[in-house]
């Protein structure tokens, strides 16, 4: 058993470690109202854009009335032989089982399309190094190849990493992510990949969080998510994320946004002919692949928000415990030291009896 020395040198230990993570809940929950911030501002853009698209489809024909073909290639869904699959997770640890949860959705992914090529786009340093243990690199590496490149490389896998964007979320654009999006949209339109799935944390407050799988090419239907795939959190994590929210002053609120899903549910549904100078195609070919561009952007930043609630999260749970060991290790203290006092009057009190 540990003397008093050693239990006061452990409660030491304890309390600047407890310094350490209560630091990091704070920090983490600084940034996570940033994160909040920029999510819930991102949204009326992605509603609206989503809203534009819904309008011009129902005022310009999408198909070729000769041909039935659709008027652009993102449009047109294809036997799925090889997918691409994009994984968002975070850049840094401690925060509990967020990257867990991602990379096991992404597992099952693959488990479910067995007979199926798939290309890894990952997006964040712990999905690559977790990753990278399990499938090898492709033979070249997407974004800096060429097209031809790209279609020439042998494959030497079913399932291959062609892209890693580590630090992506650190101080994330939509230029960044929009990079991304534009070679995912080139690669489906020249036919390399018959479609394009995002897994991603899915978050729309504190508490209202999940694990979605999404497919975002083709696009069948503007302005409806497309849903492959969803785990809820359990119920006894919510709780403990909302825990952690309330102790930080952290809304765990969701946004009220029904007057700007009214607002734009509304846009472009009057009854108007609306006359455009370009042609149906060439309105697609601009406004799809900022549709697409907008959907990922729109993820990453869900996903960069859930990482910070789960990091919070993680770090309350560690104080609160480092509180308890520190609690347990001066009891039992406290008792060594008083069996000690107490051993030491007896011998007292004996020796006095003997004399």
């Amino acid at each position: 058993m540990a003397n008093v020395l050693d239990l006061r040198r452990r409660i030491r230990s304890v309390k600047n470690t407890r310094q350490i993570t209560k630091a990091m809940k704070m920090v983490a929950a600084a940034k996570l109202r940033r994160s909040q911030e920029r999510a819930f501002a991102a949204r009326p853009y992605a509603r609206m854009i989503a809203s534009v698209l819904t309008s011009l489809v129902r005022r310009v024909d999408i198909y070729d009335p000769e041909t039935g073909d659709a008027k652009h290639s993102l449009l047109v869904a294809r036997e799925e032989k090889r997918v691409s699959l994009v994984v968002v997770t975070g850049d840094k640890g401690f925060a509990g089982p967020f990257n867990a949860n991602v990379l096991k959705a992404t597992h099952k992914f693959i488990e479910d399309h067995a007979d199926v090529d798939i290309d890894l786009e990952i997006v964040g340093r712990k999905g690559i190094g977790v990753l990278r243990r399990s499938y090898g690199l492709a033979s070249t590496a997407e974004g800096e190849q060429s097209r031809q490149n790209r279609q020439a490389r042998t494959r030497k896998a079913r399932v291959e990493i062609t892209g890693e964007y580590g630090g992506l979320l650190d101080k994330l654009t939509f230029e960044k992510a929009a990079g991304l999006s534009n070679l995912l949209v080139e690669r489906y339109a020249s036919e390399e990949t018959d479609a394009v799935y995002l897994v991603f944390n899915e978050f729309q407050s504190v508490i209202s969080q999940r694990i979605v799988v999404e497919r975002i090419l083709p696009i069948l239907e503007v302005g409806k998510p497309d849903i492959a795939g969803a785990t809820e959190l359990e119920k006894e994590r919510i709780e403990e994320i909302a825990r952690a929210a309330q102790s930080s002053g952290v809304s765990v609120k969701a946004e009220d946004t029904r007057q700007a899903d009214e607002e734009a549910s509304k846009f472009g549904t009057a009854e108007v002919d609306y006359i455009y100078e370009q042609s149906p195609s060439e309105l697609l070919g601009a406004l799809l692949p900022r549709y697409v561009a907008t959907q990922l952007y729109h993820s990453m930043l869900e996903s960069a928000a859930a990482e910070h609630a789960a990091r919070m999260t993680a770090m309350d749970a560690a104080t609160n415990n480092a509180s308890e060991m520190i609690d347990a290790y001066t009891l039992t203290m406290n008792r060594l030291r008083q069996a000690a006092i107490t051993k030491e009057i007896i011998e007292i009190v004996s020796g006095a009896a003997a004399i």
